[in-house]
């Protein structure tokens, strides 16, 4: 006599729907809760109506100073 298996079990047959549905339930979680760069205040850039300071000012001469000599004319 031929007999007919036993049917799965409800968890068995649903478990790849379960899965599924709970992947897709921690991918949204996931993707709403995702804090981005947070908003950096609008402060005030420094301007650049002042000009930078000179570090060479144009007709002085350097000095040699360094061996004792004295300033050149």
């Amino acid at each position: 006599m031929i007999t007919e298996p036993i049917p799965p079990t409800w968890w068995k047959a649903n478990r790849h729907k379960v899965l599924a549905i709970a992947g897709l339930l921690i991918g949204l979680y996931i993707g709403t809760h995702q804090d981005g760069t947070p908003e950096q205040p609008q402060t005030p850039r420094p301007g650049h109506s002042t000009p930078a300071p000179a570090t060479h000012t144009p007709g002085l001469r350097g000095t040699h100073t360094v061996l004792g000599l004295p300033a050149c004319p």
